[in-house]
C-alpha cells in the first residue's frame, strides 16, 4: 500500500521529519531483519515523502541505517545508565546493567533487533565499541578489577563475554517466549549472575581451569570453607 503524499511541511519542521524518517527506517529494518531488505524508496513510501526529501537529511542509505542503529544504541545506553546505582558494589552494578539490557530488549524488541541486526558496514565494530552501552559495561568491569573481584587487565574481552550472556538470554526470550523459562526476570537474573560471578571465580582459580579442576576447587572449598 502506497502512503499518500504528505502536505508541505511548515518551516522549522525538519527535525520532526528527520525523526519520522528514522522511525520508519527502524520499523522496516526490524521487520525485514537486515538492511539489505530496506530501501530508501520503502522509507519514503512509509513516511509519505519522495526519496530526494530523505537525501536532504541523509547522504545515502548507509548513513540512514547508521543513524537508526546509533539511536537504538543510545536508547539502550540510557536504560542501562538509569539502572546504575553508585551506592552498589561494582559487581552488583554490572548485574543491574545486564538486567537493564535484557529488560530493554524485551520491552523494545523492534529497537533491539535494529541495534543488533547483522551488518556488513565497516564501521560496525567501531560503532559497537564506542557505544554508551559498551563503554558503561567496560567502566564497570574496570571497577570490578579495581575492587579485586576480577583480575586486572584489558576489559574488552570480559565485556564481550558478559555481553554475549546478556544478548543470548535476551534474544532467546524474544525469539522463544513459550519455552518453560519460569519467571522471566528470575531466569535472566540467574544467567547474568552466573556470568558475572563465574568470571570472578575463574579468575580466582586461574590458568583457564577445566570442568574437573573447577569441581575439585569447589570440593576443597566445601571441605575447608574460608
Amino acid at each position: 500500500m502506497t502512503a499518500s503524499p504528505r502536505p508541505r511541511s511548515p518551516r522549522g519542521s525538519g527535525a520532526r521529519l528527520r525523526a519520522e524518517i528514522l522511525d520508519a527506517t527502524a520499523e522496516l529494518l526490524a521487520n525485514a531483519g537486515h538492511s539489505d531488505a530496506v530501501s530508501i524508496r520503502d522509507v519514503g513510501r512509509m513516511v509519505g515523502i519522495s526519496a530526494p526529501s530523505i537525501y536532504r537529511h541523509f547522504a545515502d542509505k548507509d548513513e540512514l541505517i547508521e543513524a537508526v542503529v546509533a539511536r537504538a544504541f543510545e536508547d539502550l545506553s540510557g536504560a542501562m545508565h538509569a539502572a546504575s546505582d553508585p551506592a552498589l558494589s561494582a559487581m552488583s552494578r554490572l548485574r543491574a546493567q545486564g538486567m537493564a539490557y535484557v529488560r530493554y530488549a524485551l520491552e523494545h524488541p523492534a529497537q533491539y533487533r535494529v541495534a543488533t541486526a547483522p551488518t556488513a558496514e565497516s564501521g560496525a565494530v567501531d560503532r559497537v565499541l564506542s557505544s554508551g552501552a559498551f563503554r558503561l559495561f567496560a567502566t564497570t568491569v574496570c571497577e570490578c578489577m579495581a575492587e579485586g573481584v576480577m583480575t586486572p587487565g584489558d576489559p574488552t574481552p570480559v565485556v564481550l563475554e558478559l555481553w554475549a550472556a546478556a544478548h543470548g538470554i535476551a534474544s532467546l526470550l524474544i525469539a522463544k517466549p513459550f519455552l518453560p523459562w519460569g519467571e522471566v526476570e528470575a531466569s535472566a537474573d540467574r544467567v547474568l549472575s552466573a556470568a558475572c560471578v563465574g568470571h570472578a571465580v575463574l579468575d580466582m582459580i586461574g590458568d583457564a581451569p577445566g570442568p574437573d579442576e573447577i569441581t575439585d576447587w569447589l570440593d576443597r572449598l566445601r571441605r575447608d570453607p574460608p
